[in-house]
């Protein structure tokens, strides 16, 4: 088997010390203790969650904003505030004091802003509470920063109420959302209008219900037209889903119930539609969709770059056909401008904030199709009848980054040769011939946020357990125009700790394909002892766990394991989203946690014939579909792991929501046998080895349910496990104060309790 490819072949009949130098590749056996350098420090729990290993120095953060020469930040004092580029020179747009409402005698808090086109009008977003996953409700200010007046958006009594507010494309008005209905408002007036009135619980105009939001990570549900006369938006009707219902036995004398429509596979659906309506107010147009409107998904919307037409994207149900369509915002007539589709499934994928960018003239969109066995960027006809592959070539587009539409220029990231990094390409809109801009001396991950013109570039840069960089650099040349820091403070605080070897390498799937992992070793390893192994796994299509990049907690969390004495490895296998195409990724259609699950388990088992690896000692854990996984591993594979802490699990497929596990599995009813063979429940009488279950009981994203099923079936098999339930905690396990610590210290006991780290 080929351990580390490209590098050096390992044979488990080669003598112990060539093994030891395939793997560490650290040039000699010679002594018994490998000796590393820096000082002896211990990381903690306590250094870990205290801020000591926070990155600083790396220089300006804030967003770009069309029309200002540099990078616009709100500051701690509620000052607005432009670095400009390439100087650096800071200026105050907007003084804090501008930002007092009346009577008070401190400036909003600043938490978002947005200028009209024209720079004349600040929207402030502040007071805000959480919806779901993130803080999308709150209080809305406009700073009329001529007239210096500050008017808050909505009517008045309702704090933290309002949603999604924009200004028009003037700046003469704001929409927002509130109680599930549309409104506009005159920003110098303050009169309001209601867009619409049937707005409900389960009738929502502008937004969105939970599987909406969590799948398809759609929030704002509503656009103003590019002339500000209209407005289009989203209706979701919820009233077909089913009801799930959350108990809440600890803020209240009695048990209170947080009830939400929360689809699970094979179930109905929310339906949706779009409707155009004026910005005055006035009867919606709705778009046309016929007799299967009620089926499939609006997974994007937007104007089509004009005021006259809607462009939006539908998938039907099965998720593996994904129609690009206009229509007319006056007729509500719609057709089909470009199909995607797929034998497996078809993912949604941004080139714009909304969905899709246009070209300047108008004739052309970008998109991105896997139509080639690869993901890549395609320059679309309007009406569909070319189509031109922007990025050849045998690789994965990773993200589109914009277009310099004076210079012809397309900006993109991949890394065609190793799925854990990334670098900047370029091709032109003519001559698509896709070249490298990051310079070859910048190994490991490169991420970059593009001005508006695409002529500039701030340029993050860091690698597997070195922290990041960052510098301006001009387009396309790519030339350094400014240093903004290399987090040398950082760099040198954990030259005091006592780190151990890490490596990226390459394992093999069970069908022999290279597969991404990475190694931690204990810092005074020797190669002539045996160390457990500890692996973090998630295994799902939404995510890996092998980076070429600097993860702070989680690389250091490792690290502190491996202090405990302890080989730490993760490795990503098949049916994760790396950058090794379709195939790679779509093989795991319709057998989701079968094929994860031989690859996880070759992985263990080639890292356990290593010798200095203690096959009688091997752990895992992971999260939400790692916490999957490390029940999959545990109970298929019962003699290989000796330990497993699985947290926030899904273990019966069919009752995860059902966009989710309909896009990688079908339906239930189409497919049952392949919803009982994905289920870790399934095979949980296999169990040997030491389980922790972790849950919080007011997930609304993975329920306790499953949990609950799972100790059920355990307990009929009369298996031993341990469990932790943290009362009314969400999917993160973070409310509450001391909940997150207090979770990695249970993990890291019970991981010392019952496989020992250290040498034998």
């Amino acid at each position: 088997m080929t351990l580390l490819e490209g590098a050096i072949a390992y044979d488990p009949l080669m003598p112990t010390c060539a093994s030891i130098l395939a793997l560490l590749l650290l040039g000699s056996c010679q002594s018994a203790t490998i000796a590393l350098d820096g000082s002896r420090g211990q990381i903690t729990l306590d250094r870990l969650f205290g801020g000591e290993f926070s990155e600083t120095g790396l220089g300006p953060v804030g967003d770009w904003v069309p029309g200002i020469n540099g990078l616009v930040s709100a500051e701690a004092n509620s000052d607005i505030v432009q670095t400009d580029l390439p100087s650096g020179k800071r200026t105050v747009l907007v003084a804090g004091h501008l930002l007092i409402p009346s009577g008070e005698t401190k400036p909003l808090k600043v938490e978002r802003f947005w200028f009209s086109s024209d720079l004349s009008k600040l929207l402030v977003f502040t007071n805000s509470v959480k919806v779901w996953r993130q803080n999308t409700k709150g209080d809305f200010w406009v700073l009329d920063r001529n007239a210096k007046r500050l008017r808050q958006l909505g009517p008045k009594g309702n704090p933290s109420s309002l949603m999604f507010a924009k200004l028009s494309p003037d700046g003469s008005k704001a929409g927002f959302v509130f109680k599930n209905n549309l409104y506009c408002q005159e920003v110098d007036t303050g009169k309001i209008t209601p867009l619409t009135t049937d707005g409900s619980p389960n009738l929502i105009d502008g937004s969105f219900d939970w599987v909406y939001e969590e799948e398809f990570d759609l929030r704002d549900g509503w656009r103003w037209s590019p002339d500000g006369r209209t407005i289009a938006y989203w209706q979701v009707d919820s009233s077909m889903e089913p009801i799930y219902t959350l108990i809440d036995d600890t803020d209240a004398s009695s048990p209170t119930l947080n009830q939400f429509p929360y689809p699970k596979p094979g179930e109905a659906n929310a339906t949706v539609r779009i409707g155009i309506v004026p910005a005055n107010g006035g009867r919606t147009r709705w778009i046309e969709e016929g007799a299967d409107s009620k089926s499939g998904y609006i997974a994007r919307m937007d104007w089509a770059d004009n005021s006259q037409e809607v462009f939006y994207e539908k998938l039907n149900r099965r998720q593996n056909r994904n129609e690009f369509r206009i229509a007319d915002a006056a007729t509500g007539k719609a057709k089909t401008a470009w199909t995607d589709f797929d034998d497996a499934w078809v993912d949604v994928l941004d080139t714009d904030p909304n969905g899709i960018k246009w070209l300047a003239d108008e004739s052309r969109f970008l998109a991105f199709s896997e139509r080639s066995g690869w993901r890549h960027l395609y320059a679309i006809a309007r009406d569909g009848t070319t189509q031109s592959d922007l990025t050849p070539g045998n690789f994965d587009v990773r993200d589109y980054l914009g277009v310099d539409e004076s210079g012809g220029y397309v900006y993109y990231t991949a890394s065609p040769d190793d799925a854990t990094q990334s670098y900047l390409y370029v091709t032109e809109l003519k001559d698509p011939k896709p070249r490298r801009l990051t310079p070859s001396s910048d190994t490991g991950t490169n991420d970059y946020r593009l001005s508006p013109d695409a002529k500039l570039a701030i340029h993050s840069h860091s690698s597997y357990g070195t922290p990041g960089e960052r510098e301006l650099v001009s387009l396309p040349e790519h030339r350094t125009i400014r240093v903004y820091g290399d987090n040398s403070e950082l760099k040198a605080k954990l030259k005091a700790y006592d780190l151990g070897l890490r490596k990226l390498v390459k394992l093999q799937t069970a069908d022999g394909e290279p597969m991404d992992a990475s190694v931690i070793f204990p810092p005074d390893f020797d190669p002539k002892k045996r160390y457990p192994l500890f692996f973090e796994v998630y295994g799902e299509p939404a995510g890996t766990t092998v980076h070429d990049q600097w993860d702070s907690f989680g690389y250091l969390f490792q690290q502190m394991v491996a202090q405990h004495g302890y080989i730490v490895a993760s490795a990503d296998n098949r049916g994760t989203p790396s950058l090794k195409g379709r195939k790679w990724r779509k093989s795991i259609y319709k057998k989701i946690g079968i094929i994860a699950s031989e690859d996880q388990a070759a992985a263990a088992k080639q890292l356990a014939s290593l010798p200095f690896v203690d096959p009688a000692r091997i752990g895992i854990w992971g999260w939400s579909g790692g916490g999957s996984m490390t029940l999959n591993m545990l109970f298929r594979y019962p003699d290989l792991y000796a330990l497993g802490m699985s947290v926030a699990p899904v273990p019966d497929t069919t009752l995860y929501d059902s966009i989710y596990q309909e896009r990688y599995m079908g339906t239930p009813q189409e497919n049952p046998e392949a919803y009982r063979e994905s289920s870790p429940i399934t095979f949980a009488k296999r169990l040997k080895g030491n389980l922790l279950i972790v849950h919080g009981s007011g997930d609304d994203n993975v329920h306790y349910q499953g949990t609950e099923r799972l100790v059920n079936e355990l307990v009929a098999d009369g298996k031993p496990f341990q469990m932790m339930v943290y009362p009314n905690r969400t999917h993160a396990i973070s409310e509450g104060t001391g909940t997150t610590r207090h979770l990695y210290e249970l993990l890291i006991r019970f991981l010392t309790t019952n496989m020992p780290g250290g040498a034998r």
